[in-house]
């Protein structure tokens, strides 16, 4: 299944799919579960790990709220859908750099998800 198809069925949409926006809704999904998987496991780490933990758990929510409002066609609202993807890209490029000062796999991948979910939000702000 894919999201850029789901979207693209709409009827508000009517084929017309905004292909960098699927693109960061598809890579918000996929940022909300890493960041919540490297929250987890972060807290298996024996050093402390709070900040960590708390920055990843704050950018799956922001991704996850960004990934349902832009997926949301009907009566579009992109204002609210601009506002999301820029607060997404501030939560993503704050974890990422939090990430990266952690030498883990998890934090490693967490942080290059991240940084990809925030480029893919910069190009879908770019299209408005």
């Amino acid at each position: 299944m894919s999201i850029a198809e789901m979207i693209k069925a709409h009827p508000d949409v009517a084929g017309n799919l905004n292909e960098p926006l699927a693109t960061a809704v598809r890579h918000a999904m996929f940022c909300a579960a890493i960041c919540n998987s490297c929250a987890d496991a972060c807290m298996a780490e024996e050093m402390d790990m709070r900040r960590c933990i708390r920055l990843c758990l704050d950018c799956s929510d922001v991704c996850t709220a960004t990934y349902r409002i832009a997926t949301r066609r009907t009566a579009s609202n992109e204002e609210l859908i601009q506002a999301t993807l820029r607060l997404c890209i501030q939560a993503c490029e704050t974890c990422a750099a939090e990430c990266e000062k952690h030498d883990n796999d998890h934090c490693r991948r967490c942080a290059q998800m991240c940084r990809e979910c925030a480029r893919d939000c910069k190009a879908a702000l770019e299209t408005f």
